[in-house]
């Protein structure tokens, strides 16, 4: 199952620019996915950080995998996710690896620890040519808008 950038603006709110994910491809409803980003020297955020060595921010990095959870737990609850928005409630035991600069292509593997009810809990591994930039568990709770 595939998510492209339509399928994704339908099932959550984030927009430019802060919608950070592309699509979503290899999604097992409710089990896995993996999140595509393509960063470009374009993003907004790049002209501060840093101009003379464009880097992305790791929190920034942080927020498209969570946005490619938030995509992996609608796609289980399909129909119950309406009306619902997926809210950050912890990251735990993150860590950086690798810069993630212009040009690259960011690949967010994300799995399931447990999701039923309300409560969700990933771990994600984010991937640039197959070498792991960033990884983090995180957690997030599904709630009404």
């Amino acid at each position: 199952m595939e998510y492209n950038i339509a399928d994704i603006m339908k099932a959550i709110p984030h927009r430019y620019p802060f919608l950070l994910i592309d699509k979503v491809v290899d999604l097992v409803p409710g089990e896995s996915a993996i999140g595509i980003k393509n960063v470009t020297i374009n993003e907004p955020f790049f002209p501060g950080h840093f101009p003379q060595k464009p880097v992305m921010p790791g929190v920034l990095i942080l927020e498209a995998m969570a946005q490619a959870a938030g995509i992996l737990a609608i796609s289980k609850l399909g129909a119950d996710a309406e009306g619902k928005v997926v809210y950050f409630m912890a990251i735990d035991e993150a860590k950086f690896r690798k810069p993630v600069v212009p040009g690259d292509q960011l690949r967010m593997h994300i799995t399931t620890i447990r999701g039923r009810g309300a409560v969700w809990k990933f771990q994600a591994v984010a991937k640039v040519d197959e070498q792991v930039v960033a990884e983090a568990k995180l957690t997030a709770m599904m709630a009404a808008e």
